[in-house]
């Protein structure tokens, strides 16, 4: 076991992509890890992996989080067994791609559970617990998505503007708590995400902003560190991010709209 261990990290949605590069990272940094995800034998084998290489005590908790009773039952677990969690990475979340009256409900009702109910709910949970020690550290992971509409992803769009707002709202009043709130709002970044949302062929995928897992994971966790509100990785994002402001919101939407359409 690693005796500098810096603390105990919560991370939903850890097999792949960004949520897989942040528990590396955290693990680098040598805190120990509670790792969630639906996907049971790839989660268990990183957790053995990551338990050897890093020296680092590892837990993973096969979860399908789309399933509404699933934060209360994670939180319950730990408390059982003993940990305290001092980081919560809410990371969990997926896409539904098409036009809103064709999409499947039931899929978009799940998006709603895993996006946005389960973030709140883990957060609620936790939160009490940081608030009572004095100290704390919250990464939810939204999207540059957050700071506009988005026709053919509507509901994605309007969950990842929920985690924008609810992110400022409560880092606001933790002010003075010892407990900080970090937001991170990537771009496009390669991962499965658009495969299973269904739209690897869009528009905004064929340009050369896509940004690598790794890199978005690392600033996320540079931004967490320096207790920094909102983080946008990537020049253009940050610049879109700021642009659509000054822009008539009809016509924001209607170059979203562009965007996300099939090539």
């Amino acid at each position: 076991m690693n005796i500098k261990c810096q603390g105990t990290v919560l991370i939903t949605g850890a097999a792949n992509g960004i949520g897989y590069q942040l528990a590396r990272i955290f693990a680098h940094n040598n805190y120990h890890l509670v790792l969630v995800d639906r996907l049971a034998e790839k989660i268990t084998k990183i957790a053995v992996d990551f338990a050897e290489e890093f020296r680092i005590s590892v837990k993973p908790i096969i979860k399908d989080l789309s399933i509404c009773t699933s934060p209360e039952e994670i939180f319950t677990e730990l408390q059982e067994s003993g940990i305290k969690v001092d980081i919560l990475v809410n990371n969990a979340g997926f896409g539904t791609y098409g036009l809103f009256n064709e999409t499947n409900l039931k899929t978009e009702l799940e998006m709603l559970q895993v996006n946005l109910v389960c973030l709140t709910h883990l957060t609620k949970l936790f939160l009490k617990e940081m608030v009572k020690q004095g100290h704390g550290k919250i990464l939810n992971v939204a999207s540059a998505a957050a700071f506009q509409p988005g026709p053919l992803m509507a509901v994605y769009f309007a969950t990842k503007a929920y985690i924008l707002s609810f992110s400022e709202a409560i880092a606001n009043e933790l002010e003075g708590t010892g407990v900080t709130v970090t937001v991170l709002c990537p771009g496009s970044t390669a991962s499965a995400f658009h495969e299973r949302t269904g739209m690897a062929d869009s528009k905004m995928l064929k340009g050369k902003n896509m940004m690598d897992a790794e890199t978005v994971a690392q600033m996320g966790y540079d931004a967490l560190m320096r207790e920094k509100t909102i983080v946008i990785p990537g020049f253009m994002n940050k610049m879109m991010s700021k642009c659509v402001r000054f822009i008539p919101r009809k016509m924001v939407t209607k170059i979203v709209r562009s965007m996300q359409e099939e090539k």
